[in-house]
This record gives C-alpha cells, sequence and structure tokens, in this order.
C-alpha cells in the first residue's frame, strides 16, 4: 500500500491488522499511523493515553494469510488492475466464510475485482480520500452482485470511524474522480493549448478551491495516478523525466526546502515539446474562458453521472466534490452552482465549445432536458433512482 492511501490511521476504534510485503514497507506504514496519530496529540484532539490505545489496536504482519480472521479485509494497493485482481484471489483463499473483501480503488472497475472471488457478493469498494486520517469523504461502491447487508454494513462502517459516506454505482473514477478527472482533463489540454500551470491554477483558487489542479497533482505524486496510461500526457513526460511531484525533484512546479512551489522552467519545456509533437498552436486566454472549460465540464460530468444512476441524487454529487476535492463550500457545490449560473448559460456554452473543440463537451440530455423545462439541477435524483439503504445519508 502506498503512504498516500493508507486507510489504517483512519480506522482507529477497531483492531487492524496491516498487510505489507516487505519489513521497510510495514514499519513505514506502522510508524505513519503513530505519526498522524502524535500529530492530532499535539493538537490537541489525542492525549498520549488515547494515541497508545489506538496504536495497540494496529497489529503489523508480513503473512497475508493473518487476515485469515478478520471480518473486514480492505486491499489498498497502487492503481493496477492486474496487481489488485492477484491480491483479490489470495485474499479469496484466505479470508473466512462471510468476511467482506473492499477495495480502496479509485478509479478501477470493481465489478472486474470481484470477478476473479467466489463471494462477488461480499465485494464491495470502500475508497478512502487521501490522507485517508484527514478527509472525510468514504465512496461507498456498489458492485453489481453486492449484497446489500455488505452495503449496509460499509455504510454504517463509515459513520462509526467518522466518514461521510457517499454511496457510488460503478464507472471509471466513481462519483469524485470521475467528475474531477474532466476538469483535469481539461487543464492538461489548456496547458497544451497555451495556458500556463500558474494561470491555470489561479483561476481555480480565486474561484475557491484550496489549490489548483497542478499543485494537486504535485501534492499527490505523479506517478500515483495513471500507471497503466498509453497516451502521451504532460505529466507522464515529466515522470519519465524523474520529476515526481513535491517528493522528488519537482513536477509542474520547482519546490524549495519548504516545499514552497515556484514556476518551473522545466515542467515549460516539457509541455511545450509535447504540444508541439501533437501539432497543437498556442493561443491566450482570459480567466473567464478558463473557468468555464473548466468547470462547466465537472457539471456536465455530474449531470451524466446522474442520469447513469451512478450516483442517487444531485446533491450527493455536491457533497463528495466539497468533501473529497475541496470545491468551495459556499458555492453548495457544482450542481448547486450551476442553477445559480443559470442551466442555459451552461448549455449554451458547452455547446459552443462542442462545435469548436469536439463532442467531449456536448451537452448532457439531463442537463438539455432541465435547461429547456426550466428545471433546477441540484433537485434533481437518479431515474431510475438507486434503492435507498438504512446510513445512506450525509452527516
Amino acid at each position: 500500500m502506498t503512504r498516500s492511501q493508507d486507510p489504517t490511521s483512519a480506522i482507529s476504534s477497531v483492531p487492524v491488522t496491516l498487510v505489507e510485503t516487505d519489513r521497510a514497507a510495514l514499519d513505514r506504514g506502522i510508524a505513519t499511523s503513530r505519526r498522524n496519530y502524535e500529530a492530532s496529540a499535539r493538537k490537541g484532539r489525542l492525549d498520549a493515553v488515547e494515541v497508545e490505545r489506538r496504536m495497540a489496536l494496529l497489529t503489523g504482519t508480513l503473512e497475508i494469510a493473518d487476515v485469515g480472521s478478520c471480518d473486514l479485509v480492505i486491499e489498498a494497493a497502487y492503481e493496477s488492475m492486474a496487481v489488485k485482481q492477484a491480491i483479490f484471489t489470495r485474499l479469496d483463499a484466505v479470508a473466512k466464510p462471510g468476511a467482506i473483501l473492499a477495495s480502496n480503488t479509485s478509479f478501477l472497475d470493481l465489478d472486474a475485482i470481484a470477478a476473479v472471488t467466489r463471494r462477488p457478493e461480499q465485494v464491495i469498494g470502500l475508497h478512502f480520500f487521501s490522507p485517508a486520517n484527514v478527509m472525510r469523504l468514504l465512496e461507498v461502491v456498489r458492485g453489481a452482485r453486492t449484497a446489500p447487508a455488505v452495503v449496509a454494513t460499509a455504510l454504517q462502517l463509515a459513520k462509526r470511524i467518522g466518514k461521510l459516506p457517499v454511496l457510488s454505482g460503478v464507472c471509471e473514477g466513481f462519483i469524485a474522480n470521475r467528475a474531477m478527472g474532466a476538469r483535469m482533463a481539461q487543464a492538461d489540454a489548456l496547458a497544451l493549448e497555451g495556458a500556463s500551470p500558474q494561470q491555470i491554477d489561479k483561476v481555480l483558487v480565486e474561484y475557491g478551491f484550496p489549490m489548483g489542479a497542478f499543485q494537486m497533482l504535485d501534492l499527490i505524486g505523479l506517478d500515483v495516478i495513471g500507471r497503466d496510461a498509453t497516451e502521451r500526457t504532460p505529466m507522464g513526460d515529466l515522470v519519465a523525466r524523474g520529476r515526481l511531484g513535491q517528493k522528488s525533484n519537482g513536477g509542474f512546479y520547482d519546490y524549495d526546502a519548504q516545499r514552497r512551489p515556484t514556476p518551473s522552467p522545466v515542467a515549460d519545456e516539457v509541455i511545450a515539446a509535447l504540444a508541439a509533437a501533437k501539432g497543437i498552436a498556442w493561443r491566450s486566454f482570459t480567466d473567464q474562458e478558463l473557468q468555464e472549460r473548466l468547470l462547466y465540464v465537472v457539471v456536465n460530468e455530474g449531470a451524466r453521472i446522474l442520469d447513469e444512476g451512478i450516483a442517487r441524487r444531485a446533491s450527493d454529487i455536491d457533497m463528495a466534490l466539497i468533501a473529497g476535492y475541496g470545491w468551495p463550500v459556499y458555492t453548495g457545490g457544482p450542481m448547486f452552482w450551476a442553477d445559480t449560473v443559470g442551466l442555459p448559460t451552461i448549455v449554451a456554452t458547452l455547446a459552443a465549445l462542442a462545435e469548436r473543440h469536439g463532442p467531449a463537451f456536448a451537452p448532457s440530455p439531463l442537463l438539455v432536458r432541465l435547461a429547456e423545462g426550466g428545471g433546477t439541477l441540484h433537485r434533481a435524483v437518479a431515474a431510475p433512482p438507486l434503492p435507498v439503504l438504512e446510513g445512506a445519508v450525509h452527516g
């Protein structure tokens, strides 16, 4: 498991067995949990006795068979389908009957992971957002064969450990990452068309996000996302140059010893070279143009997520993006904000962008229906809606 994905210190009220592949990784994982608890103690949220009580609930092992007595097993390996399927095959063999097998995958097909087990009804997604000990959002992902009792158990666990559970169906990226993936795709495209990472991030921060898209990638680590990507991207080309973000050699920005960012000539060179290789001509952008391209696509993707029944209601999407990505709460989230902008305005802008840039901007059928009928997006629900389950409410 990676340090950014480690959910162990987020689950502090029940015994946890941490399994790693080698001693060094195991020691780092346990040390990370202690460091997180001690940081909370320094802030007055815990006392020393509570730190030790929580650490006593954590047991480390190098043997996957040691999870055999666990009621719930959470896999938190990096985003590779082959790796996750191999782990689930092994877990299925050692976990006791009735044990729930959960994946912390942030993008991959949960049904394909469940398919390698003999208990797909016991497989569920528990997508903790990074850092897991801080971020409240927990996407509870129900597979095609996940049993309702397993979903209910996951929702109850989320509440017990102080998370905000949002129920999602299966699709690439689920709710939050899928919706915000549209923003990242446009950030990449705009950088290749001539907008600097600094201008793009400035627009997002001025809108109200705690950090910009490229600042966030540098924080997460450029090598964490897109390991199986087959197309050249600015991020992939930076990784090829050994630039992994804040943790190693900088990324889209350069960093000093205190991790303060400055514009990176190397990143600018990489982006310019890729734009030239793709035959993309550069131009200038206004901040308003950038905001529309970066945020209207999130609204549009959110409407698609709702129309497909991946989310139960528009407010779930708003809460997921507020809690998971820091979408400014005072806007109400993207779906609520879209109603304040005006759905006809957003649909018309998307249609114009689609004419210039292609079908990726085509307004979703739900947006078009609501704009033409005078409806509101933030009150919309899935049709047909997912069944309501006890516990599937916001805290």
